[in-house]
């Protein structure tokens, strides 16, 4: 497909994870080992170049006990041909829209009390904040920093894929670190 082509297929439609997603953190456990954490998409291509993505983290790997619901809202900025599959299209997401965090249970309200308390309300479970442009510690985010994603887009079989997360829990947060592997697929619902 050509970029044209895989725009407007993707454009439209809603995607989803297929089941619960299992990512590197890059948090430690105590033992040195890498942190997994679970989580679930849903993407929206909006017009003009526009995106709409929510997360849901978990506890668990099978997704039972939502952790935090965050969602990101902005621009696609698609940058040409990447080397993973033909076809494959470098990606980047800029958060210049909407960058929403919602606690799911009290054990993360209570966290995000104690840690990003600063230039927030207090934060209750099913109340969504906005850290868009804001400091936001756990998330590594400074003052003025508008988060942005440096990722991939490749279309095969009518599954969606983005790039998998760098197995030392690095983030997508430069060029050299855009991903060089494909992450689970996500399926488009309507």
């Amino acid at each position: 497909m050509t970029v044209e082509e895989i725009k407007q297929f993707i454009q439209g439609g809603e995607w989803k994870s297929i089941a619960p997603e299992l990512r590197p953190s890059s948090i430690k456990n105590a033992d040195g080992s890498i942190k997994p954490f679970y989580l679930t998409r849903r993407f929206k291509v909006l017009p003009d170049g526009k995106f709409e993505l929510e997360v849901i983290n978990s506890v668990d790997p099978f997704g039972k006990v939502p952790l935090v619901k965050i969602l990101l809202k902005g621009d696609m900025l698609w940058k040409g041909e990447h080397p993973i599959a033909a076809g494959a299209q470098k990606v980047d997401f800029t958060a210049n829209e909407a960058y929403l965090v919602t606690p799911m249970i009290q054990g993360f309200a209570d966290a995000m009390n104690q840690v990003a308390s600063n230039g927030y309300n207090k934060w209750e479970v099913n109340v969504a904040q906005s850290i868009l442009g804001k400091s936001f510690v756990p998330f590594g985010l400074t003052e003025g920093q508008i988060f942005s994603e440096y990722d991939l887009v490749y279309i095969f079989n009518d599954l969606m894929f983005w790039g998998a997360r760098n197995v030392d829990g690095r983030g997508f947060d430069k060029e050299e670190n855009r991903p060089t592997n494909l992450q689970i697929p996500l399926v488009r619902t309507k």
